[in-house]
C-alpha cells in the first residue's frame, strides 16, 4: 500500500547516487557523534541504577542500545526522509516512574504495548487525532518535564552524596535541601566548566555538535588536571562492547491490564513527538511526511528497541534538525547515523566509561533549558485565562503529579473549556419580530436575500434560528425555548441553515422539543436543514417522526407549508431568493421539500 510505503523505498526508487549518498553519510556520521552523550545521559536519567542492576544492564547502554535499534528501524521504515529516532528527553519522567514502580519488567511490557497502539493508530489512521492535542496543553507538559529533568541532575551537577534520590519532585527539593552541605566543589567545578562550554557553543559555533565537544572538554579537564569525580565507568562499570541478545520480555497478562495507562502515555507522547519533529523537519525541506507510516515505523521501532533492552523511543526534533543541517536528505543519513553508534560501541566503549557524569549532568541540564520553551510559556501567559488555566494546570500536574494525570486532566479541561467557547457563539433567537427604526444589526441582515425581515410572517407563526453546531453545550436553550413565549403559536419554525452539525445530545433535544410542541398543539417546522443534520434526522429515524413533509431546505417553503396550515392563501417569494443549503443536503432524502 502507498500508504506505508517508507520514504527509504521511495527514495531509492527515485535515484539514489553518490552525491545525496555523500551528503547522508556527514550528516549521518555527524549526528551519530551528537547523539552519542544524549543517548548515554538519557538513559542513566531515566532508568534508576537499581532498576537496570537487576536485569544486569547498566543504564547509559541501555540508551545506546535505544538509540541504535529504535534509530535504525524509524529511519529504514518511516514516513519521514528526515527524521532521526531515539531516546528524547520527553520519555525521562514517565519512563523514570514506571521503572520505579514496576521495575524495567514491567517498563518493558508497557513499551511493548505502546508500540502495538502506536502501530494501531497509523493503521487506523486516528495517529491525525493527535494534531488537535491544544498547544497549551503540549508547552505545559513540555515545560514540566524540563522542570523534572532538571531536578533529577542536581545531585550529579553538584556531586551531592544521597544514597537514593526520590522520586517525586518536592521529595528530591526536600532531599537536596537536607543533604546540601554534601556538595564538592570539583564535582561542581567540572559540571560548571562542561555546562560554559555548551553555552559558548550554543552561542557563537551553533552548528558544531555542542554536545559531544563539552562531554571531550569536560573529558579532558578531569584527565588533564586528574581530578576525582564519579565517571561513567566508576558508577556503571563502562560501555558494552555489542548488543544483546534479542528477546521478547516475559508477559504477565494480569500486570500487562494494569499498565494499560502507561502504555497509552507512552504511545500518546511517542506519537505527538514523532509527528512534532516529522512536521518541523517537513517546513525545513519542503517535503511532506507519510503520518501512518511514520506511525507503524514509530511503533515497530520500540517493540524493537525493548526486545534489545532498551527504553521508549520516539522522533527527536534536536537531532533531526541537525541531519537536515548537516546535509541528510534521504532516510539513509538515519540509518548511518545508528551504525556510528554502534560503532562507537564497540571500538571506543573504554573512552565512553571515562565521560565524567557532572558533564551529562550539564548537557542533560541544557536539553531541559530547550525543552522548556520558555519563551513560548511567557507567550501563552499572555493568551487568554482559559489557556493559561489549561497550560498552568498541565504544567503543575506535570510536575508534582504525574505526566500521565497530567494529559488527560489538561486535554479534559481543554476541551470543556473549547465546548463552553462553543457554546457561547451558538445561539437560538427569535427572528421573527418586526424591524425597529435605527436597529443596525436588523438593517444589515436586509442584505442578506433570505433574511426573514423581508418576508411576511403570518399571524401564529414564531420564527426561531440557531447560529452555529448544535452539541450538547446549547441544548438546554432550546428546551427553554417555548417556556419564554407568552402563547404556543400554532406554528413553529426553527432555522438550521447556520447549523453545520448536530450531535446525539442536540438531536434528543430537538426530539424533546417537538415532544413538547405537539403536547401544546405547535407544529414544529425545520428550514435549511444541511447535510450532516439531515443524515443523522434518517439515521434515529426523527425524520419519520416529525413528518418528512415538515423538512425544508429553504424558509420559503417552510413559510409556505405555515400558510396551507393555518388556511391562509399563498405569497409570492421575493425574486432574489436564493438556496439556503447545498442541493445535497436537499437530495440527502427525496422527502425534503424545497
Amino acid at each position: 500500500m502507498p500508504r506505508f510505503l517508507p520514504k527509504s523505498l521511495v527514495c531509492l526508487r527515485e535515484g539514489y547516487d553518490t552525491h545525496k549518498f555523500a551528503g547522508d553519510l556527514l550528516a549521518g556520521l555527524t549526528v551519530g557523534i551528537i547523539a552519542l552523550p544524549l543517548a548515554m545521559a538519557f538513559g542513566i536519567a531515566s532508568i534508576p541504577e537499581q532498576v537496570a542492576a537487576q536485569v544486569g544492564m547498566s543504564p547509559p547502554a541501555m540508551g545506546l542500545y535505544t538509540a541504535v535499534i529504535a534509530g535504525f528501524l524509524i529511519s529504514a521504515l518511516g514516513g519521514s526522509r528526515v527524521q532521526i529516532g531515539g531516546p528524547t528527553g520527553a520519555f525521562i519522567v514517565i519512563v523514570y516512574d514506571i521503572a520505579m514502580r514496576h521495575g524495567y519488567a514491567g517498563l518493558s511490557v508497557a513499551t511493548l504495548m505502546a508500540g502495538v497502539i502506536v502501530i494501531i493508530l497509523g493503521v487506523s489512521g486516528l495517529g491525525r487525532a493527535i494534531k488537535f492535542i491544544p498547544y497549551p496543553v503540549v508547552t505545559g507538559f513540555t515545560s514540566g518535564i524540563a522542570v523534572i529533568i532538571a531536578s533529577s541532575q542536581i545531585k550529579d551537577f553538584f556531586g551531592l552524596h544521597i544514597a537514593s534520590v526520590p522520586a517525586e519532585f518536592l521529595g528530591k527539593l526536600r532531599s537536596f535541601s537536607e543533604h546540601a552541605s554534601t556538595w564538592n566543589p570539583t564535582t561542581l567545578m567540572v559540571g560548571a566548566f562542561s555546562m560554559a562550554v555548551l553555552i559558548v557553543m550554543r552561542r557563537f559555533a551553533p552548528r558544531l555538535p555542542w554536545g559531544i565537544v563539552g562531554v571531550i572538554a569536560g573529558s579532558l579537564l578531569v584527565w588533564i588536571l586528574g581530578l576525582n569525580v564519579e565517571t561513567i565507568g566508576t558508577r556503571f562499570g563502562g560501555i558494552p562492547r555489542g548488543l544483546p541478545v534479542p528477546h521478547l520480555p516475559p508477559i504477565d497478562f494480569h500486570a500487562a491490564r494494569n499498565l494499560i495507562p502507561e502504555a497509552t502515555t507512552i504511545a500518546i507522547l511517542a506519537s505527538i513527538e514523532s509527528l512534532l519533529s516529522a512536521v518541523v523537519a517537513d517546513g525545513m525541506i519542503g517535503t511532506r511526511h507519510k503520518t501512518d507510516c511514520e506511525l507503524v515505523a514509530q511503533g515497530i521501532a520500540n517493540i524493537g528497541a525493548v526486545m534489545f533492552g532498551g527504553i521508549p523511543a520516539t522522533g527527536a526534533i534536536a537531532r533531526t534538525a541537525a541531519n537536515i543541517k548537516s546535509g541528510g536528505r534521504t532516510p539513509v543519513a538515519g540509518m548511518i547515523h545508528a551504525v556510528t553508534l554502534l560503532l562507537v560501541m564497540l571500538g571506543l566503549g573504554p573512552l565512553a566509561s571515562a565521560i565524567p557524569l557532572p558533564t551529562l549532568a550539564a548537557v542533560l541540564l541544557m536539553v531541559a533549558w530547550h525543552m522548556s520553551e520558555i519563551d513560548h510559556f511567557r507567550f501563552l501567559l499572555r493568551a487568554p485565562k482559559s489557556d493559561i488555566v489549561v497550560l498552568l494546570t498541565t504544567f503543575g500536574l506535570t510536575v508534582f503529579t504525574d505526566l500521565t494525570i497530567a494529559v488527560g486532566v489538561g486535554m479534559v479541561l481543554a476541551s470543556l473549556l473549547f465546548m463552553q467557547r462553543m457554546a457561547a457563539v451558538t445561539n437560538v433567537n427569535a427572528i421573527s419580530r418586526e424591524l425597529e427604526d435605527g436597529d443596525e444589526d436588523e438593517l444589515a441582515t436586509l442584505k442578506d436575500p433570505n433574511a426573514i425581515n423581508r418576508r411576511h410572517v403570518p399571524p401564529g407563526v414564531e420564527v426561531y434560528e440557531i447560529n452555529g453546531p448544535f452539541f450538547f453545550g446549547i441544548a438546554d436553550r432550546l428546551q427553554d425555548t417555548l417556556r419564554g413565549l407568552e402563547r404556543p403559536p400554532k406554528v413553529f419554525i426553527l432555522r438550521m441553515r447556520r447549523v453545520p452539525a448536530i450531535d446525539a445530545t442536540g438531536l434528543h433535544a430537538l426530539a424533546e422539543f417537538h415532544k413538547k410542541c405537539l403536547h401544546q398543539g405547535t407544529m414544529l417546522l425545520l428550514a435549511g436543514v444541511h447535510a450532516q443534520p439531515l443524515y443523522a434526522f434518517i439515521q434515529i429515524g426523527f425524520e419519520k417522526v416529525i413528518g418528512r413533509e415538515n423538512l425544508f431546505e429553504s424558509i420559503d417553503a417552510a413559510l409556505d407549508r405555515a400558510r396551507v396550515i393555518l388556511g391562509l392563501p399563498m405569497e409570492k417569494r421575493p425574486s432574489d431568493a436564493a438556496a439556503e443549503v447545498a442541493r445535497a443536503a436537499a437530495m440527502t432524502t427525496s422527502g425534503v421539500s424545497n
